[in-house]
């Protein structure tokens, strides 16, 4: 038993390894340096600043706005993309012919890299030859510029989240409501339920764990929301578009400032985690009231 215990150690050895490499030492390393002055090009020494990077990071008026803007987005986008998702996927349930060459276009969005969709819609947006003032023009309208726009800015880049990863809500949702028992469905017709009282008391109890897992990965994935705004706004205009992960990259790569960089990591990751228990808390709760009923 000895002998074995150690082989099988020696065989996760590299994997664990790896793993506190690329995982454990950066997330300590981010912790240390987010008490300290560490700037990259400084020649002296880094030195302890106990909490002072964390207060500035709070204080800091473009971090508040970053937090608002990264919110406001992670609020808006999960509960389109989730609901848009919900509905594309009991309409495809529904349909009898074509269903597969449509699952295939509708994921096609969801399937591209974020940097190429979002130089893709940079140029169908660009307000010199851009494609959509193009058709604009068509219409009597003059060119506009979406992109730059303090007005517009923030709800260009969330339509074309929503455009792009509202596929990915669909095939989770859809999934789900393949695995739906189908004698359900057959016994509350033979009681006389309507459509709506099937898809609350019947559809929506047994997808719940799908919905619960779209949200989940939503909100995790759009708080860390950086190549789209990185490529398309740059954070402007006025810091209209700027995410956590924006100011992030600003602060700790772009100006090399490791130390307070560090800081604002650690605070976007408890930001991260508060907001993925309160969902999962609120959705549970919401699901077991559900099914009580």
């Amino acid at each position: 038993m000895h002998s074995k215990r150690r082989f099988q150690w020696i065989m996760l050895a590299p994997v664990l390894i790896l793993l506190t490499g690329l995982t454990v030492f950066p997330i300590v390393y981010t912790i240390v340096n987010s008490f300290t002055d560490y700037y990259y090009l400084a020649s002296e020494a880094k030195q302890y600043v106990g909490l002072s990077n964390y207060m500035k990071v709070v204080k800091d008026e473009v971090f508040q706005q970053a937090v608002w803007n990264t919110t406001r987005f992670m609020l808006l986008a999960v509960a389109i993309e989730t609901i848009v998702g919900l509905a594309i996927a009991v309409l495809v349930e529904s349909m009898k012919r074509g269903v597969k060459i449509l699952r295939v276009s509708i994921l096609i969005p969801s399937l591209l890299p974020p940097v190429t969709v979002a130089l893709i819609w940079q140029m169908m947006l660009s307000n010199h030859n851009g494609i959509i003032n193009h058709m604009l023009s068509w219409f009597g309208f003059d060119p506009f510029n979406f992109l730059m726009d303090i007005r517009i800015a923030f709800y260009a880049i969330l339509f074309i989240d929503v455009w792009q990863w509202t596929p990915f809500a669909f095939l989770l949702i859809y999934a789900a409501l393949q695995a739906v028992p189908k004698s359900q469905y057959e016994a509350a017709k033979v009681d006389g339920a309507n459509s709506m009282s099937i898809f609350r008391h019947i559809t929506v109890p047994n997808i719940m764990p799908a919905l619960l897992f779209v949200i989940l990965l939503r909100t995790i994935d759009t708080f860390r929301l950086f190549d789209k705004v990185n490529i398309l706004t740059g954070g402007g205009p006025a810091n209209s578009t700027t995410t956590i992960t924006q100011y992030i990259y600003r602060q700790g790569v772009y100006n090399l400032q490791i130390g307070y960089g560090s800081a604002a990591a650690i605070v976007m990751a408890g930001l991260v985690l508060v907001f993925s228990v309160f969902y999962i808390k609120r959705s549970i709760g919401g699901a077991q009231d559900e099914l009580r009923h």
